[in-house]
Parts: structure tokens; C-alpha cells; sequence
């Protein structure tokens, strides 16, 4: 007998399953099961005779994917499950670029540049232009890109925009353009594509080829999207595009947990959905099956200030649960020392496990303190989101030598692997090699090949090293079809030199490294197993277009699991933890500073309290200094006026035997009016779409200019008011001015970030 799936669902879900036709949106509360309920409306697809071909199904991470994939398989058998076109946006598209990207002048080898291949590049560049990397910061300049990338703005378009060049000569780096214009040349030349690209030539191709278009959108019969709330601009556009025939889209999501607009996640995409898609249906999941009701209660009397929102009536039938705790500390330090001490009594008296604990707070660098103080007591810990694995030296080496076996244009795999192991390149070659590129515009690997025709260049042995060098990438790329990935990356590893370099190391940090490279290939060796399992490409290609697309989510490693998890809150979407603390709960820190001026931005930062609220299964405990160290200054701290948002019914003051703390004007039980309540707000600048719309905010675009200011102004700060500019020090972009501001005393102040207006 077939299993009944929809058994396990309750009367909003099974809804939300079985109406497949047409445009659909479901508002999944937190803890709602909406991972579920896109999970069996596949397989119901699959059940109703939808072959799996005609199904497109798009995710943020492939742990998700995964995850699904292997649920459907299990309702709707693994033969069927297969053919399913699943995944995350990024690896959906690089998918039909391999297959379509000729069009566009790409080879279907193409390597996906990383963040640290894009930034190296960036760095070469600048290097290049004999440009200050000190004013021109590689990572400035690649968000500056990405921003543009993602809001469908190619290098061209950039360069011929007044209003940016204009912001750009502004903010000191007037050769922006000129940079993004060399960076896509050199990024095509080496046939490769960055993260942002994948999104941005899959609209090019759309936009271009209408043939190519159509193939996709009559393909895909019925599209459904998860986490819809964080898609930015050109996602959004390429999904409009393929449901433009069949129109049976169905969007997952939850308007209250849309955090990253920073990244340029689009909350309007969600929100408006229904100008969209007039004939649209909205099912609403709103049974909470994670949190206690207590949480539950809280989160919603949080994200109840918000008035951008769907709204929806979240409820958990689970136990009452116990009351928020509210701790206050006198200093930052005090507040490690009080968590890790909780901690500690929680896991003995509850006999809990350390990874049933989290730590969260919106800054990294708050991460120190409780860091140390976990140490201190024994306790376990990991930074989510901190080095990955792939992120390694080591691990990076390798997969050079992969890329470049590939893809032979590859120049950022080129630059790690042609001297790795030492086989005698020196810089000064390599910075010929790659100057006699940028000249001719041909591939550094074409000049390698022909070392010995350049007269003057190259000397005689040196040119037999590179003639080595692509005689060694050469005999390993032979028989790349046939071989599966293990044993291609066992033969690299040996052939290239790489494994008997690390198996040589006697000092701790190498024998690490070589314990890594077996922990590589053990990785290898599991894809390629499910890989021929599941009847799916096995070879050295499938493996690395895998391991580009990886996330934080999907790189966690077996002995990371039972230990404390620090993360900031924007890490912490998609999880769970049984005990959650949210620290530095102090106006100078949540909302951040950043935010003081913008009702939009707010409320962006309270649904950022509201997803970390709601990571919580059995009690959270919120926690704030009342003083805090910031640039080696003790300075007092209020309580976030999100405690004052919070149903004081609901909340614990343990220290004060549940009295609230006494905070300077007023208390977290308390509103009082504060002067970013009182202030209107004018939006920056911001990026141009191509449809002439307001593209969403980027933070790095927004910085004020520290040269305008003197010592003696008078100015006015929209959280400390009117004051006066006592001194000012440092170089541009890290100048600081001291401030006294009339009511709350003398500041040190980051002048970029300061908001300062002159008066």
C-alpha cells in the first residue's frame, strides 16, 4: 500500500500540497514546516503523473536540496527522484550555462570564481594600475560589484552611468569602472564566472536568445521556489521569465524573516507577489511546531511593530515553556563570564549537550569575549560561519591543480598551482607571464605553452619549467572522461607533488595539513559512491562544480557537531537550538547604529531579532552590557529598545527577582521617545535597475566623506545629538573625530560610518 504523506500534514499544509495549478504563495511562520510542505507538493506533482523533467525546484542551500531530494525519493522512489531539476539558484543556472553558455562566448568547462579567487583578481588589477590597495580595498571594490552584478548592471552599463561615476569619484576611487571592465575581460579570458555572474548571464542568455528562453520555460512545466523573501533582483527576473508560460509558480516564504538586504535580497519580491500574480492563491502555515508558546508569543509581539509585513496569527500548541531571562551586565566581560557560566549549570543540571546550546550576536567581533570565557571553563565551542574547510591552504592547492586540469584558462588556478610544489617560477616570471597576457589578450596558459618564442622574456631554463609545468597539467588531464572523480584526485594528488610535500611535514600544523588532504579525498570518495548510486555524474568536474557552490551550511565537519555554536544572527536562519542567547541586546549594538535613521532598515533589524528569537525550541536568554569597551573606551550602554518591544509578561529578570532593570531614560518595560523615533529620513543613493526602478539598498555604496570635517564644527549625531568636533585622527578611510555632545558627553567616533551632519 502507498504511504498517505498527507497524513503527516495538518489543514493549512495539506492545502498548500495538493493546489498545484496556478501562481501560489505560502507564508510559512517560523517552525511552520514549510520545508515540508515544498517537499510533498513535489512529490504530490510526481503522484499526480508530472514527469520529474518538467519540475524545477530552487533553494538557497544543497543541504536543503539534499534534504528534499532524499525525502521525495523515499514517497516517490529514488529512479524517479533523479531527474528532478534541484538545487540552489547558483547551481541550477551554472547547469544551463554549461549547456547554453556558447552563446555567450563561454566554454561549458568554465571555472566558478569564489570570493577569494574574485578579490585575488581584484588585487592583481590594482596591482597592475600601480593603484593604492589601501584606498582601492579589494573587498570594496568586490561588493561594489557584486551589488552592480546583481542588479543586472554589466561593466559597460557601469562606466557609461553618470550618477555612479560621479559617487565613485566622490568616494575616492574615480578608476571603479575601469576595474570592473578589466575584471570581466579577464574573467572571460580565463573562462570563468563568478558567483554573481551565474545570475547575471542567465539573464543576458534569457534576454538574448529568446530560443534559448523558450526551451526553459517550456520545460518547466511547474517551478517552486523556497526562501523566496531573500531573493534579489535578478532571481526574481529569471523566475518571472520561466513561469511566463505555464504560470503554476509556486513561492515559499516568510516576509518576517527577510534579512538580507545587504546582500541585495528584495522583500518586495515577496510582498508583492500579488501585483504579480493577480490570480495568485495565499495559503498561510501558522501552527509554530518547534518553539514553545512562550516564543512563540514573543516573536510575535516583536514583529507585530513592523508595518511592512503579510500578517499571519502564529500559534504553537507545545508546552507554555519558561519566561524569556533577561540578564544585565555591568561590563561586556561580565556578560561572556555570565553566559558561559549558565551554560555550564544548564548542561549539568539538564544533562543537555553542548551543541543544544547557541550564541548569538550581530557583530563578529563580539565573538572574543565569550570565546575566551568558554575556554576558560572547558566548554567546547565553534565559530559557524568562520574558516571553512575548502578555505584551507591546503585545500585550495589541491583544487588548483583540479581546476586547471579542467579548465587550462583558468589564470587564478594557474597563479597557485605553477609553482606549487616549488619547482623553481619565481614571481618575477609569473608577473611576465601575466603582463605579456594583459598585452597580447591571449591566456596565460598560451604564453606558457610558448615560453621559449619570446626572446628576452624567458630564459633557457626557465622556460623549460613552465615547459615541465604544462607537460605535468597536461599528461594529468588525460582520460578525464573515463576516470571517476577518487581516483582522477588520488593521481593529481600524487602527480602533482602535493601529497608527498605534506606527507614530508613533521610539525603539527603540516601533519594537520596532510590529515586534511586524507579528509579531502575521503569527501571525494563518498560523492563519487552517491554519485554512481544515484545514477549521476561521477567525474573530477561533477565533484568541484559541487564543492564551488558549497555554503556554510553544508560544510560542517562531524567533529564540529557537539560543541557550543557562536554565530552571528544572520548565520543562524534555517537552524534550531533547544537553549538560544541573544547577546549585546544594547542600543549601540541591536538595531545597529547603521540602522538609526531609516524605518525601513529598522525594521529590518527587528525581523532580524525575530529570527533569532525564533532559533529558540525550549528558552531563550537575552543579555546586554551597561558598559562596553569600543575603541579601548569604557562607554555606558542603554538596553536595545527592542526589550521595551518585548510583552513583559513574558520576560524574566532573574538578577532583580523579576523587577526590570532601570535603564537611562526609562526601562525595558518603559517606551520612551528616542531621537531616532523623532528624525524623518532621506534615502542614499542607491543603484539604477535596467527596468529604471530603485534597486535595493547596499551598504557598502553608503559611507560618509571624513574630509569635510574639521576640528571645531558643529555637528549633530542622530543618536547623541549636537555637538562639537574636538580633535580629529588618522588617514582616510580610518579617521576617528572625538566628539562632545552636549547631552551625552565626549565620543570617539569611526567618521565613514559616523552620520555626522555639519550644522
Amino acid at each position: 500500500m502507498a504511504y498517505n504523506y498527507l497524513n503527516d500534514l495538518n489543514e493549512a499544509q495539506q492545502q498548500a500540497v495538493i493546489n498545484t495549478d496556478g501562481p501560489s504563495l505560502v507564508i510559512a511562520g517560523a517552525g511552520a514546516g514549510k520545508t515540508r510542505v515544498l517537499t510533498y507538493r513535489i512529490a504530490h506533482l510526481l503522484q499526480k503523473g508530472v514527469p520529474a523533467k518538467n519540475i524545477l525546484a530552487l533553494t538557497f542551500t544543497n543541504k536543503a536540496a539534499g534534504e528534499m531530494k532524499e525525502r521525495i525519493a523515499r514517497i516517490a522512489g529514488p529512479e524517479i527522484a533523479r531527474y528532478l531539476w534541484m538545487g540552489t539558484f547558483h547551481s541550477i543556472f551554472a547547469r544551463i550555462l554549461r549547456i547554453e553558455g556558447d552563446r555567450l562566448g563561454f566554454k561549458s568547462n568554465f571555472t566558478i570564481y569564489d570570493s577569494a579567487d574574485s578579490k585575488s583578481l581584484i588585487r592583481a588589477i590594482i596591482r597592475e594600475l600601480n593603484l593604492d590597495d589601501n584606498v582601492y580595498k579589494p573587498s570594496l571594490l568586490a561588493s561594489r560589484i557584486s551589488a552592480a552584478k546583481n542588479n543586472l548592471i554589466s561593466a559597460n552599463m557601469y562606466a557609461a552611468d553618470l550618477s555612479m561615476q560621479e559617487y565613485d569619484k566622490s568616494s575616492r576611487i574615480p578608476l571603479m569602472s575601469e576595474i570592473y571592465k578589466i575584471y570581466a575581460s579577464r574573467c572571460f579570458r580565463a573562462n570563468a564566472m563568478d558567483f554573481d555572474d551565474l545570475l547575471m548571464n542567465t539573464n543576458i542568455l534569457f534576454r538574448d536568445f529568446p530560443d534559448a528562453l523558450a526551451i526553459y520555460q517550456e520545460r518547466f512545466s511547474y517551478i517552486l521556489v523556497d526562501e523566496y523573501q531573500d531573493t534579489n533582483y535578478a532571481q526574481y527576473l529569471i523566475v518571472k521569465k520561466l513561469a511566463a508560460i505555464h504560470h503554476n509558480l509556486c513561492v515559499v516564504g516568510d516576509d518576517a524573516q527577510s534579512i538580507y538586504s545587504f546582500r541585495g535580497a528584495r522583500i518586495e519580491n515577496i510582498l508583492e507577489f500579488k501585483n504579480d500574480y493577480s490570480d495568485y492563491q495565499l495559503y498561510k502555515l501558522e501552527q509554530n511546531y518547534r518553539s514553545t508558546q512562550t516564543i512563540v508569543n514573543a516573536a510575535n509581539t516583536i514583529i507585530a511593530n513592523n508595518e511592512g509585513q503579510i500578517h499571519k496569527n502564529v500559534f504553537s500548541k507545545n508546552e507554555p515553556g519558561e519566561k524569556i531571562n533577561i540578564i544585565q551586565a555591568m561590563t561586556d566581560t561580565e556578560e561572556g563570564f555570565i553566559v558561559a557560566s549558565d551554560i555550564l549549570d544548564k548542561s549539568l543540571s539538564q544533562q543537555l549537550k553542548w551543541n543544544d546550546f547557541a550564541i548569538l550576536y550581530r557583530t563578529n567581533a563580539q565573538s572574543r569575549i565569550f570565546e575566551e570565557t568558554l575556554r576558560r571553563k572547558n566548554i567546547p565551542y565553534k565559530i559557524y560561519g568562520g574558516l571553512s574547510f575548502y578555505e584551507r591552504k591546503e585545500i585550495k592547492d589541491i583544487l588548483a591543480y583540479f581546476r586547471m586540469i579542467i579548465n587550462h584558462e583558468d589564470e587564478e588556478a594557474l597563479k597557485r598551482s605553477v609553482n606549487y610544489p616549488k619547482r623553481g617560477i619565481g614571481d618575477t616570471t609569473i608577473e611576465k607571464i601575466f603582463a605579456l597576457s594583459a598585452e597580447m589578450n591571449i591566456a596565460a596558459w598560451e604564453i606558457i605553452g610558448k615560453a621559449g618564442s619570446y626572446p628576452g622574456q624567458f630564459n633557457a631554463g626557465t622556460a623549460k619549467k613552465l615547459t615541465d609545468y604544462i607537460s605535468l597539467i597536461n599528461g594529468l588531464s588525460l582520460n578525464m572522461d573515463k576516470a571517476d572523480a577518487y581516483s582522477k584526485a588520488k593521481e593529481i594528488a600524487l602527480g602533482s607533488g602535493i601529497m608527498k610535500e605534506l606527507r614530508d611535514g613533521r610539525l603539527p600544523e603540516e601533519i594537520s595539513r596532510y590529515e586534511n588532504m586524507e579528509e579531502l579525498l575521503n569527501a571525494i570518495k563518498i560523492f563519487t559512491e552517491a554519485a554512481e548510486t544515484n545514477g549521476e555524474p561521477s567525474t573530477l568536474e561533477a565533484y568541484l562544480a559541487n564543492v564551488a557552490l558549497l555554503t556554510d551550511q553544508d560544510n560542517e565537519k562531524e567533529e564540529d557537531r557537539n560543541k557550543v555554536t557562536l554565530m552571528t544572527m544572520h548565520s543562524a536562519k534555517g537552524l534550531e537550538f533547544k537553549h538560544v542567547y541573544i547577546v549585546g541586546m544594547e542600543d549601540t549594538l541591536f538595531p545597529s547604529p547603521m540602522s538609526s535613521g531609516s524605518s525601513r532598515e529598522l525594521e529590518e533589524e527587528r525581523r532580524l531579532f525575530y529570527v533569532a528569537l525564533t532559533r529558540t525550541e525550549k528558552q531563550a536568554t537575552l543579555s546586554y552590557a551597561l558598559n562596553r569597551y569600543k575603541w579601548g573606551n569604557l562607554e555606558r550602554s542603554n538596553p536595545s529598545r527592542f526589550l521595551r518591544e518585548l510583552d513583559p509578561k513574558l520576560v524574566h529578570y532573574p538578577q532583580t527577582g523579576g523587577k526590570p532593570f532601570a535603564s537611562k531614560g526609562g526601562s525595558p518595560d518603559k517606551p520612551v521617545q528616542t531621537r531616532e523615533d523623532q528624525i524623518s529620513y532621506k534615502p542614499p543613493a542607491r543603484l539604477k535597475k535596467l527596468s529604471g526602478q530603485t534597486s535595493p539598498e547596499v551598504t557598502p555604496l553608503i559611507m560618509s566623506d571624513p574630509s569635510k570635517f574639521s576640528v571645531g564644527d558643529n555637528v549633530r549625531h542622530v543618536r547623541f545629538g549636537s555637538g562639537v568636533i574636538i580633535s580629529i585622527e588618522g588617514e582616510v578611510p580610518n579617521t576617528t573625530a572625538s566628539v562632545d555632545f552636549e547631552n551625552d558627553g565626549r565620543k570617539k567616533l569611526l567618521l565613514r560610518f559616523a552620520k555626522l551632519e555639519k550644522l
